[in-house]
């Protein structure tokens, strides 16, 4: 209860955190959607929203509500693979380049810099084309999970490297601590920060990621996404023809997600940093 009201206390989490149940909310709704989202016709076309069709109707006979929980869903599940593959990679490779040093460090340093040095956007618009109309989101997730830990790792190593010559290090190692639970008890409370504001960071990267293939063209149109939904009002001219609900919906729900991770990232990570909780111990 005292960690909710110390993060409730930062109004970026409260504000993040109500933004986020509801996005949730609307995803969680999807299940309970009367319409098959890959089916077209299914309501009468560009139909302005009503009581009956909250958000208006598209040009493709589908209702822009219950699209979007589809495309949410979509969203935040694809995003969370991608982050959740990249920070164990980060992690693992991070933890080790800073904890052994010597050529362990140096080979894996290498292989991060190979990846930071890459034009990853490029090399993931190449795959997307030569993998046009098989590229699933669960594939693209593992795609953006595999290329989006490098900077991660180098910083989670930067961190491990500082924390290996501070003395409790020393003092542990020589009152015989076992490496794993020194790793697992004195380096992660330290390295969560990063690891938490990572996470939510990459999820932000991949979302905005998806977004822009999806605006190529470059993934399967007929899977809801907030990307997809805005690929098919630009490809319907919903912006010149004034269907605002059809475009302001996507655009909208993907500003709100983009701003609710970022506010979420900082406060949490903050709270989280030892020095914080160390000046919280000290003005009290």
């Amino acid at each position: 209860m005292k960690l909710i009201r110390d993060l409730f206390r930062d109004y970026r989490f409260a504000v993040s955190f109500a933004v986020l149940f509801g996005l949730v909310s609307l995803a969680i709704c999807s299940a309970f959607s009367p319409y098959d989202p890959r089916r077209w016709y299914q309501v009468p076309r560009d139909q302005p929203p009503s009581s009956k069709y909250v958000l208006g109707t598209n040009s493709k006979g589908q209702d822009v509500f219950w699209e979007a929980t589809f495309a949410i869903r979509n969203s935040l599940v694809f995003s969370l693979i991608a982050a959740s593959l990249s920070r164990a990679i980060a992690i693992l490779l991070g933890l080790i380049a800073g904890y052994l040093g010597g050529w362990p460090d140096r080979t894996l340093t290498f292989l991060t810099d190979t990846f930071l040095v890459m034009p990853l956007f490029l090399f993931i618009v190449l795959l997307s084309m030569l993998l046009k109309g098989r590229l699933t989101l669960g594939i693209l997730g593992v795609l953006l999970g595999f290329f989006g830990w490098a900077w991660d790792a180098r910083v989670i190593r930067s961190q491990v490297l500082s924390l290996r010559e501070r003395e409790f290090t020393k003092t542990a190692l020589l009152s015989g601590m076992p490496t794993l639970r020194l790793v697992t008890k004195e380096y992660i409370p330290h390295v969560l920060p990063i690891i938490f504001s990572t996470l939510i960071n990459n999820m932000s990267w991949a979302i905005g990621m998806e977004i822009t293939l999806a605006i190529l063209g470059l993934l399967k149109m007929d899977i809801p996404t907030l990307g997809v939904m805005l690929r098919w009002a630009i490809s319907y001219q919903a912006l010149l023809l004034g269907y605002w609900w059809w475009y302001l919906t996507p655009t909208v729900l993907s500003i709100l997600l983009f701003i609710s991770l970022y506010w979420l990232s900082a406060s949490v990570s903050e709270y989280l940093d030892p020095r914080s909780r160390l000046q919280r111990v000290g003005v009290r």
